[in-house]
């Protein structure tokens, strides 16, 4: 991912992946590309008129997610961070993190759970240009120029940069490749 890029993010307060989905498997290909298309399907539409992925698709044109407190609690299984990149998503701005999706994201490789110190739900809505910026663990809002702070990653980027922990493992020769 290139972090300094301009994207648009999804603001979510809901479910990541709807329990009817987790039969799927994400080790096989075609079961991988079909979970990211359900990524935040079972949002009431009343209150989300955007779709995250449009009916028909697999991917999303948002890989920033917008969430607030205790994002990913519920999603217990590594089929909820697994969803949203099988989509496209690349980041997730929340306030904090449930523990296990946290876990999952890294253990995956497929988000950047980013911690922000603002409650960016309120501030951002669908639509809205960011730039994020992973190095300098900041986001900008294009639109207004304000920058909003996220805990720097520390060692789990190099994680998520891997592509999760076992590619992380393999590369720094901890487990044989």
């Amino acid at each position: 991912m290139d972090d300094k890029n301009q994207i648009e993010p999804f603001s979510i307060q809901e479910a990541i992946i709807p329990a009817q989905y987790l039969n799927l498997v994400p080790t096989m290909p075609e079961e991988y590309e079909k979970l990211g298309s359900y990524a935040l399907c079972g949002l009431p539409e009343s209150l989300y008129p955007a779709r995250y992925v449009k009916e028909g698709e697999l991917d999303s044109p948002y890989p920033i997610v917008v969430g607030g407190r205790n994002f990913g609690c519920g999603s217990s299984r590594e089929h909820a961070p697994i969803a949203l990149g099988s989509a496209g998503c690349k980041v997730v701005l929340a306030e904090s993190f449930a523990r296990i999706f946290f876990r999952n994201c890294v253990a995956t490789g497929e988000l950047y759970p980013c911690e922000c110190s603002d409650r960016l739900c309120e501030v951002l809505k669908t639509g809205d240009e960011v730039t994020v910026d992973l190095d300098a663990a900041t986001v900008t809002v294009k639109q207004t120029g304000q920058v909003h702070a996220f805990k720097p990653l520390g060692e789990v980027r190099p994680v998520v940069d891997a592509g999760g922990l076992f590619n992380y493992a393999r590369k720094t020769g901890m487990i044989a490749k």
